[in-house]
């Protein structure tokens, strides 16, 4: 493993990418399209952050997931969340073992590297209470006993933007633990024909990165250099979702009724370094920020009447702000 408390030379930092370099083409073999569904994936898990995917059913978006944790070798557990799901099902609990007479802790499928959370939205709130506590303090509570979660530890979240019956509102606190919110559209037509032949060809995915790679680039990203102009673009970016009339962009301000958090500043900065490193730099472009920007940015705006009215989303108010703010 490379030393990650010391500046890394070219020779260092060519050996640390490269596995990277083979994770993508050994998932490329397996998932058709959707590359940048599958970078931002990839940014997230190296910047120990959260995924929230949207997505109608039969797109793959389980199967991206199952492939990128196999092909780094990460434990990964499938939960179907429901109505009647229960925090015990989710973070497990205490059994009474008479044979000690004493409870024994059982724990849930929470614990595990890559946690998908199939349908997200179905869950009720003591559900989503216990998930919220894993997703940010990376621990659960069973009965008295705080337990620390595996690390890494990721949430991949799905859910349906059609249905509408039987779910529940993500609360606000919790979507904004998602470091990126990703729509996965239908393939293209080429796609989906190439998509019939890998079906019927079964191809076993290999492990091609390690959990150590995993921990050592988390580290190594945090060295990739962020010049203060970038950072100011950051932070612009984030204050134009709040007072977009500091920013000469007042004809978006009556469709926001509160802008991004400071957790969406903190994630831009880190994304955007996660960014550098997948296109092999060793420092941040305004072009690595808005590359991510949208995706982090798009569930933390929360829109006004008017927006509903006039059938403006999320992504319009962005698009907006990054096609007028200045770059450095």
């Amino acid at each position: 493993m490379i030393e990650t408390n010391k500046e890394i030379n070219p020779t260092e930092w060519g050996t640390l990418f490269q596995p990277f370099t083979h994770l993508k083409e050994e998932i490329s073999r397996i998932i058709v399209g959707n590359e940048e569904a599958i970078d931002l994936m990839l940014i997230a898990i190296m910047c120990d952050g959260h995924v929230l995917l949207e997505g109608v059913p039969g797109i793959a978006k389980t199967t991206m997931i199952k492939c990128i944790s196999d092909a780094i070798g990460l434990s990964f557990k499938r939960i179907q969340f429901t109505p009647d799901l229960l925090p015990a099902d989710l973070v497990g609990t205490l059994i009474f073992d008479p044979r000690t007479q004493d409870f024994e802790t059982k724990k849930g499928p929470i614990f595990s590297n890559i946690v998908l959370a199939d349908e997200i939205n179905r869950a009720p709130a003591k559900v989503q209470s216990a998930l919220l506590e894993s997703m940010q303090e990376r621990q659960v509570t069973i009965g008295s006993e705080t337990h620390k979660l595996d690390e890494p530890f990721l949430v991949f979240a799905t859910q349906n933007p059609l249905e509408q019956q039987g779910t529940y509102q993500l609360p606000e606190a919790q979507i904004d633990r998602f470091m990126f919110k990703i729509h996965i559209d239908y393939p293209s037509m080429e796609e989906e024909k190439e998509i019939i032949k890998r079906v019927f060809n079964k191809q076993i995915i290999q492990k091609v990165v390690s959990k150590e790679d995993i921990i050592t680039a988390q580290k190594v990203i945090s060295q990739i250099y962020v010049d203060q102009k970038v950072i100011d673009y950051i932070t612009h970016l984030v204050f134009a979702t709040r007072k977009p009339h500091l920013f000469d962009l007042e004809n978006i301000q009556p469709y926001i009724q509160r802008g991004a958090s400071p957790r969406a500043t903190l994630n831009l900065y880190r994304a955007a370094q996660a960014h550098a490193f997948m296109n092999k730099r060793q420092f941040v472009t305004p072009d690595d920020v808005k590359k991510v920007a949208l995706p982090i940015l798009r569930h933390r705006l929360i829109l006004s009447f008017q927006a509903h009215g006039e059938e403006k989303n999320a992504d319009d108010i962005v698009h907006e702000i990054l096609n007028n703010l200045t770059a450095p």
